[in-house]
Parts: C-alpha cells; structure tokens; sequence
C-alpha cells in the first residue's frame, strides 16, 4: 500500500474557475438606452388561444350577466343577512349562558306544576315553615315556594321543547299552544334573578321553534292546496296580494289565539315568536312594532320587561326594511326603568341596594344587542338622528348636549359609535361621561373606552389635546390606582405618538404616588404591564427609557408573570442594538436577568421560557468591556453562578471565554496567563451542559484556541475529553434522531479535520488518538453501519493527509504540524500504512454485514472513492476497489450515476489495470 502524493496548491489553482475584470458592478443600474429594451408584444388575437376579458363581445356579457345577478342580489342578500343575524344571536345566547351560570337552586312560584313532577322538589317540614313564619312573617307567603337544582328545571325545558315537537308532528296544535304558553308564563317568574337569563335563553329557542312552525305550516297552505297541489312558489320578497284567502285565515286565527292570552308578558312573547307571519297579511309587517313597544310598557318588572324588549328586537331581525324606531324606543324605555332602579333605596323584590346592582348587570346584555341592532349599518346622519331621538343631540351639528345619560346606557352607546363620530366631539363626550355618573356602571370604563375610540382613528391636534389635558385633569382626583391605570392605559398610546412629554411624567408620578401608597394586586400588575409595555415598545434606546421620572421605581413594584414579560421586554430592547459596554447598564441588565432566572424554572421550561433564556443568553454574549478583558471574564464567572440552570447560556459563556482568549492573542503571547485561565473557565464549565454532541463541538473549539497560544498538551487533553465524552453518550442516549446522527458525525468528521494540525505525541504512538476514534467506533451500540463508514472514510482522509510532504492547512507558523515535526520519518508513514490497513478491513467487513442492499451498494461506492482518493491503485489496492465496485453492481441499478462516475475515476487513475473491463456495464 502507497499513499496518493498531493500538492494541495496545484489542485486549487486546477479546480479554480478563469477570471476575468468585469468593467460594470453587476448591481448597478443599466446605462443602456431604452431602444436597446424593446419588447415583443404578443398576438392575442391568435386562434391558438381565447381570451374572454379581450374579446369584443366581453363588455356585453358582462353587462347580461349584471342584469341577471341583479334579479337575484336583493334575495342573495337578505338570505346572508337572515344567516348573520342567526350566528349573531347564537352567539349572544352562549354568551349570556356563560355570564350568568345556572344557579345551584332555583325557586319555583309560578306554575310549579309545569317544571316540577312529583316528588322532584324540596317540600320543606312544618316546623321549618312556623320558625320561619314567627322570623319574617312578611317574607314568609313569599318564601311558600318549591325549590329544584337548576339543571333539572333545564331539563325539564328542554322536555317541554320535545312535548310541543311531537304534539305539532301529531297535528295537536292546540297542546302545543297550551305548552307554549305554559313556557312563556315562566318568563314572568324573576325571583331567582341569576338564573333569569338561562330561562330566556331557553324559553326564547322554544318560542322561535313555534314560530317557525307556524310560519312553515302558513307558507304550505299559501303553496299548497288541499288535494297537495301546488298553487303557487312564494320567493323571497312576496307580497300580501300572493297569498291565498285560506292561509290567510288560518294566519289571522293564530293571532287572534295569541291575543286571546290572558297574561301581558305570554301574549308579547308568542305574537313576537310570530311576527314575521305578518308578511301574509300585511305588507308592511313592522307597523306592529310600535305596537307591542307601547305594550312592554305594562310589565312592571323591570327585568322581564327589558328581556322582552331584548327578544322583540331578536325578531324584528326577521323582518324586511325594519327602521330602527322601536329599538329606539326600547332603550329610552330601558333608561327609565334603570334611572327607578338606582334612584330607589330598596330594589325590586325588596333586595338590597347591592341587589340593584346585580339587577342592573342583567339588564346589561339587553342593552347591548339593542345598541348593536340600532347602529348595524348605519350611516353618519342616521346616526346623529338616534343621538337626538334618545335624548343626547340637539340637532345634526351639536349632537352631545348637556344632558345627562344613564352610564351603563352611555357605555354601550359609546362601544357601537363610529369612530368618524367619536373623534370630532370628543371633548363634548367626556362632558356628557362626567355628567353621566351614577352607579349602574364605572365611570373609569367610559373614559377608558373613550380612548381607545380615539386611537381607532385620531382627530385633529387640537381636539387630541384637549381631551388628553381633560382626562389629565380626571385622573389626578382618582385615588385608586386601579381605576387610574384603568383610564390612562388607552391615551398612553396617544401621548407617546404625539410627543406629549408632560403628561407623560405626569402619569408615571401619579402611578408611582398611588403605587407606594399600599401593596398593588393582580389586577393592578396587569395594568402596569400594559403601561409599561407600551412605553419600551415606543423608544428603541433603553438609556431613552430609563431617563424617564418613576420608571425603575414603577418597575420595582411589578411581581409575577407581568414583571417576567416586562423584563424580557428590556432585555430584547437591550440586546438588539448592538455591543453593551456602560457598566451601569450592565449591572441593571444583569440584575434583570436575575430577577428572570429567579421566577422560572428553567429545569423544566417550555415555550415562552425558552425565549427567556435565548434572551439572557444573547444578554452575555453583547457584553463588552473592552480592554478590561478580566473584568469581562469575572463577569462570565458570575454569570455561570447566577444562571447556573440554563443549558443554553452555559455554552454561551464558553464562546465568549473562548472569544476572550482569541482577543487577548491579538496583542501577542503577553496576556498567556489570562488565556489559561480562558481555557480553565472553559474546560470547567463544558461538563456542566447536558448535551453531548454541544460537549464534543465546545471541547473541540477550546482545543483551537490552545492551539493558537501554543498550549499543546492544553489542546490534546480538550481532544481527549473530546472522545471521552463521545464515549459516554451510550450510556445516556438509547437512540439517536437523524439529526442527531447527522450532526455526530460532522462533529466527528470536524474533530479529524482538526487532528491534521495537532501535532502528533511520539510517545503515545502517532496514530494514538486515530486508534481511539475506531475504537470508539467499534465498541458503541448507537453508532450505525452508515455511520461508521463515513467516520471510517473520515479517518483514512486524515490518515492520507498527515502523511503528505506539505499539509493543506497549518494552525501558526511557531506551531510546527507534523509535516515538519516527521518530514521524511518512514517509521512514521509506515505506522500510518499499518493503521490504514486495519481500517480498510474494517470498511469492508462493515459493508459486507449490512443487510440492507442498497445501503449496502451506496456504502462500497463511499469506501472506493474514499480509497481512490487516498491511495494509489496498486495491486494491493486494486483488488479491494473490484470487490466494492462488484458490491455496487450487485445492489444498484446499472445506469446509477455514482456507480458509473465512480468506475470513470478508477479506470483514469489505472486505465490497464483491468477494472474497467471487470467492471464493464
């Protein structure tokens, strides 16, 4: 066996490409005149292709088909708007469910017989009954009720739904009525008021189940008649005059049913679950409205009473061309009752004032929709319109008067305006939300949803500023720094983006008064964060931020996960422009990091914790100090000791320890010393990282920087350490993934590219640490056939090269590699012939063990190309490449491009050496 002689230089200089002086930069623009651009323009007229938008004929079918999408748009239309209108009310119906909760224990006091069956409720003994009549004899004749859970009166609704089913399939409209009636008569009953909202939930889906029977059973009379045939195909938008007398009469008869109702609330409910039944007799279905409006007026409860106005608007949904007067109307209806809710000492059923405001809470989401309903598509002068009618605008120009408006009213008012509307008369608004001030909602959320209108879209300087001087002027007389960060959190925004430099001091001074005063809650932090947040995302320098009055004191306060968000916030500012180098800085940033590490845990981290560590991580590695490079490494001392937990920073410090090290070698061997103590920080803290492939790539990167001071044995010891850890992965790693596999054997591959300027130990044997790589290789489960092939080829790679005259690459002119140290020393170059021959053996008792055929094909061309490069084709060599090239022959197809590029090489290298015609295709 005969290594293959190479001379790097030449290779380079015949592989290299020609060059040539380009007289242009490729990236500059063209000085070419605009004749030298002409472009082609293509036939479109050709028969070989039609294009419609070209043809002469496009505009006109265009136009046919406008006219005949038109026909059918008013219908398209009106069936999306029904289908929104369904998901809307869906929707809310969840919503409401969610809110208000089914209570435990419901009280039954009206027709107890409909929801309760024999022995379902909690009769409660005689003697319960004197003590609590001797107790509170005015409440007892009250309290003479049945009580059930609440989930069995749900289901007992959702039996009586069923009932009403079946009765309408049997053709018994009239117990179907009856029951329908029984369900409607529920909704009088307010004693349980948090379960009030779960009953109209549910009472609601079996009226509008009865009204589509209705309507459904109507429209088969109009279309069909009594022997089946059809009469007539009523579209969308039909009309009174379409529809036949028959149908009509048994419309007119259901309403006269539902009139016939002794109680107000069952009457309102059934003729508003068939409303939309008007179209049979009535083109103009919404004159009713104002009608049954008016009649609303008679329920005394206030909260029946708004709930009912919450379901008329639900069904004026289902009408076509419904103005908005009603619901108009409903609203002001719905302020008085709520302005004799709050005005009274005792509420209704006698509860307590706090009662009122649950009461209150309630009647909200009625509020709510109807706002929503009132102001869906509106225009800008309808919307001054409802502004006058509900009492707030004197005319089009003034539309916020003077006078007061019921705040829970004003609040959802102010949520459906238009921000075209809100931005002009903002000043006239906070006037209208600071007379507006009762307890039926929080002031601070009207002045907070004012701002974030207002951020929607900004109105002119002017106005801007004399809102924010306003809300200024408000938040200072707020005592609770609750309700001060709840107001200023939106126009924290504002005054960033318009410079307002005053009023921002202003409103850290007032948080971090309010903030000292007593010890914040969670409610108080998460405002905080929103403050805070907003203002490091609007500077880009951190020093811009903590030149700010009260910042680090607000910052002091902040505990739990808003304060973790808040300082991973300030390291990524910190960290994103540039090196660190004010110690000042570095010790607040160092201190924040701490305060992260300290409120995570880091052994088991997931998602937003590994983006804290990334981020301390990046924290260390912008650190600079400079020429003070001791200080810099006792600053990486105590970082490993404050942050000790986090794998990914502990390889961090090593590339910075190793980039001190490089940067002390700079000024020569003057700072020595500090390198080995470089390398000592190093070598110690590499053990700590769990990952042994990070192990293995660290070792071999300090090991580099050793090698450029000159530390040899410093350098073999890191290779050694190097090995011994790859030695270790079996005993944690039962398996590896591809990338993992991958990744080991480039590290691998890496590690012998290294070996090449090490010098070699005469002591030890030259190839002592080639030895204990095949070692390696031999004797770990975990590594692959197709592993040890590459590791192999590898190692017969770096075997050829260390016996070369001239190696390809040296670590320093006064480190002499082992082309100088053994320049024509056969004993040396024997000992590698020696080691090369085992390793050989090895290749292909390991191609011929794998079971695998085309693996096996794929490795023998690896192994022959490797050997093809390395030595010369002799007749010791010869015969191994025809036994792999044959492997390959035999589990590869004929025509595979790497067997045949292969074959060319060894026929080149040796054309009469007889392989090519052994290894003919």
């Amino acid at each position: 066996m005969e290594f293959r002689p190479r001379n790097y230089i030449a290779e380079e200089e015949s592989h290299a490409l020609p060059r040539s002086r380009a007289d242009d930069h490729p990236l500059f623009a063209p000085s070419t005149s605009s004749n030298d651009h002409k472009v082609d323009v293509m036939d479109h007229e050709s028969h070989d292709f039609f294009d419609p938008l070209r043809s002469p004929a496009a505009n006109a079918v265009a136009s046919n088909k406008d006219v005949e999408d038109g026909e059918s748009s008013s219908t398209v239309s009106s069936e999306a708007a029904a289908e929104v209108s369904v998901k809307e009310w869906t929707t809310f119906k969840r919503f409401l469910m969610q809110k208000f909760p089914v209570s435990k224990m419901v009280s039954v006091s009206l027709m107890p017989d409909v929801i309760i069956k024999t022995g379902k409720a909690n009769v409660k003994d005689s003697t319960t009954k004197h003590l609590k009549e001797l107790d509170d004899p005015e409440n007892f004749a009250e309290e003479d009720v049945k009580v059930i859970t609440g989930q069995e009166y749900v289901s007992r609704l959702h039996e009586l739904k069923d009932e009403i089913k079946r009765a309408w399939t049997a053709e018994d409209r009239v117990t179907s009525l009856k029951l329908s009636i029984k369900v409607a008569r529920l909704l009088m009953d307010t004693s349980v008021l948090q379960f009030y909202p779960t009953l109209f939930v549910l009472a609601a889906e079996i009226m509008d189940m009865l009204g589509n029977l209705v309507w459904e059973r109507i429209k088969q009379k109009a279309e069909f008649g009594e022997d089946g045939s059809r009469l007539c195909y009523l579209s969308e938008n039909f009309k009174e005059i379409n529809i036949c007398v028959e149908a009509k009469e048994t419309c007119n008869n259901w309403f006269c049913k539902v009139g016939s109702v002794r109680e107000l609330l069952p009457r309102i409910y059934l003729e508003l679950a068939i409303l939309p039944c008007w179209l049979f007799l009535n083109d103009r279905p919404a004159d009713s409205l104002q009608r049954l409006v008016l009649m609303t007026r008679g329920l005394a409860d206030p909260l029946a009473s708004a709930y009912c106005r919450l379901y008329m608007a639900h069904c004026a949904r289902k009408l076509p061309l419904c103005d908005t007067g009603h619901l108009i109307t409903s609203i002001n209806d719905i302020k008085i009752l709520l302005m004799r809710v709050l005005s009274t000492k005792e509420a209704a059923h006698g509860k307590s004032v706090d009662n009122s405001r649950l009461l209150v809470s309630l009647m909200e989401p009625t509020i709510e929709y109807i706002m929503k309903c009132i102001f869906k598509d509106a225009s800008q002068r309808q919307v001054g319109t409802v502004l006058m009618e509900l009492g707030l605008g004197r005319n089009q120009v003034e539309l916020f008067g003077s006078n007061p408006c019921v705040s829970v009213v004003l609040h959802h008012l102010l949520k459906e305006l238009p921000t075209e509307i809100v931005g002009p008369y903002a000043v006239e608004i906070l006037h209208l939300i600071e007379c507006s001030n009762d307890k039926s909602y929080d002031q601070c959320l009207n002045y907070r949803l004012l701002g974030f209108k207002l951020c929607e879209r900004r109105p002119t300087l002017d106005i801007l500023n004399a809102a924010v001087d306003r809300i200024i002027q408000v938040v200072t007389l707020l005592d609770e720094l609750d309700d001060f960060l709840k107001v200023v959190d939106p126009y924290v925004d504002i005054i960033l983006q318009n410079q307002m430099d005053d009023h921002l001091n202003t409103i850290l001074e007032g948080i971090s008064e309010r903030a000292c005063k007593k010890e914040i809650v969670d409610n108080d932090v998460a405002g905080l964060q929103s403050i805070l947040m907003k203002i490091l995302s609007h500077f880009k320098d951190l020093e811009d931020v903590f030149a700010l009055g009260h910042f680090l004191e607000i910052l002091d306060v902040m505990y739990g996960s808003s304060r973790i968000s808040i300082d991973m916030q300030i390291l990524n500012m910190a960290t994103r422009n540039g090196c660190i180098n004010d110690p000042t800085t570095v010790q607040f940033l160092f201190e924040i990091c701490q305060a992260l590490h300290d409120g995570i845990d880091f052994v088991n981290s997931k998602g937003d914790d590994y983006q804290a560590a990334r981020l301390i991580s990046r924290f260390v590695l912008m650190v600079d100090y400079g020429a003070e490079m001791e200080r810099h490494l006792t600053f990486l001392v105590e970082c490993r000791g404050a942050f000790g937990s986090i794998n990914e920073l502990k390889e961090t410090l090593v590339h910075s320890s190793n980039h001190l090290a490089t940067k002390a070698l700079k000024d020569g061997r003057k700072h020595l010393s500090f390198v080995k103590s470089c390398i000592a920080f190093s070598e110690v803290t590499i053990p700590s990282i769990s990952d042994h492939l990070r192990h293995l790539n660290l070792y071999m990167e300090t090991s580099e920087v050793a090698l450029l001071a000159g530390l040899i044995s410093h350098s073999d010891g890191l290779v050694d350490s190097a090995i011994s850890c790859l030695q270790s992965v079996d005993l944690i790693n039962g398996s590896l993934t591809p990338v993992d596999v991958d990744g080991m054997v480039a590290s691998i591959q890496k590690l012998c590219s290294l070996l090449v300027i090490i010098p070699g130990n005469p002591e030890l044997g030259f190839t002592h640490t080639l030895k204990s790589i095949l070692s390696l290789i031999n004797s770990r489960s975990w590594i692959t056939s197709k592993m040890k092939i590459r590791i192999s080829c590898a190692i017969v790679s770096l075997s050829a090269t260390l016996s070369q005259n001239k190696f390809p690459y040296n670590a320093d002119l006064e480190i002499l590699s082992n082309d100088f140290l053994f320049y024509g020393d056969s004993s040396y170059v024997q000992e590698l012939l020696s080691f090369s021959e085992l390793v050989l053996q090895n290749l292909v008792e390991i191609i011929e063990q794998e079971p695998s055929g085309a693996a096996r094909g794929s490795m023998a061309l690896e192994a022959c190309n490797c050997i093809a490069a390395s030595f010369k084709i002799n007749h010791n060599i010869q015969p191994v490449c025809s036994k792999l090239i044959e492997t390959a022959k035999s589990n590869l197809s004929t025509n595979d491009a790497y067997l045949q590029s292969t074959i060319k090489v060894l026929d080149k290298q040796l054309p009469t050496s007889g392989i090519a015609a052994s290894t003919a295709i």
